[in-house]
């Protein structure tokens, strides 16, 4: 998985009105999420501020990173776990990352990529992806840039699901009944069907 780092400074301030004094100034709440838990066992966050443009090359990319978190000085590694965005600007209202240990798998979304010619297509048919991503469960040294999936002997009107792939050091959390891509039949694919 590729690395980026990102720099950041601890919050003091929190709220509404503090939130908006953060993205006045082109920065983004963030919070941090780990192995630290309060006395009722509810995960505690690392509340921190990072500027738009330490953030941008980590949201607006369809690649996954590691990241290299410097909070203060403090450094860690974690990885992007949701982004808030407005509903209506679409500009970045909150990240949260979570952080990661060598040994402790943590859940992801990974970007698929569908390799081959499938014969559906050589048949006149079209190769549709379902989904983007599919999440995985993992250590995240396991945890590969995207998830290649080979289409070749996917045939006209045919479907992979979820439940129908695997990859090594990895467990797929996404639903088994998933559909991943498929190669619908087009009109000519159908009409040189029914000439036969």
């Amino acid at each position: 998985m590729k690395e980026i780092n990102v720099k950041g400074t601890a919050r003091t301030s929190f709220g509404k009105k503090a939130a908006r004094d953060i993205r006045k100034a082109n920065a983004v709440p963030c919070n941090l999420y780990g192995e630290a838990k309060d006395e009722n066992g509810a995960p505690v966050a690392l509340s921190f501020t990072a500027t738009n443009d330490e953030l941008r090359n980590l949201i607006y990319t369809p690649d996954i990173y590691t990241v290299n978190l410097n909070i203060d000085g403090k450094e860690c590694k974690a990885v992007l776990k949701e982004i808030q965005f407005h509903p209506v600007k679409d500009n970045v209202l909150h990240v949260d990352f979570y952080e990661i240990t060598e040994n402790k798998p943590i859940v992801m979304e990974v970007p698929i990529k569908l390799n081959g010619l499938a014969e559906g297509v050589k048949a006149g048919g079209r190769l549709a992806a379902s989904v983007r991503k599919l999440k995985v469960k993992a250590v995240y040294s396991n945890i590969p840039e995207r998830l290649n999936i080979d289409v070749t002997h996917l045939g006209l009107g045919k479907t992979i699901k979820v439940g129908e792939l695997s990859f090594e050091g990895l467990e797929l959390v996404t639903s088994k009944e998933v559909v991943v891509c498929q190669v619908k039949m087009t009109r000519a694919a159908k009409s040189a069907a029914s000439a036969n």
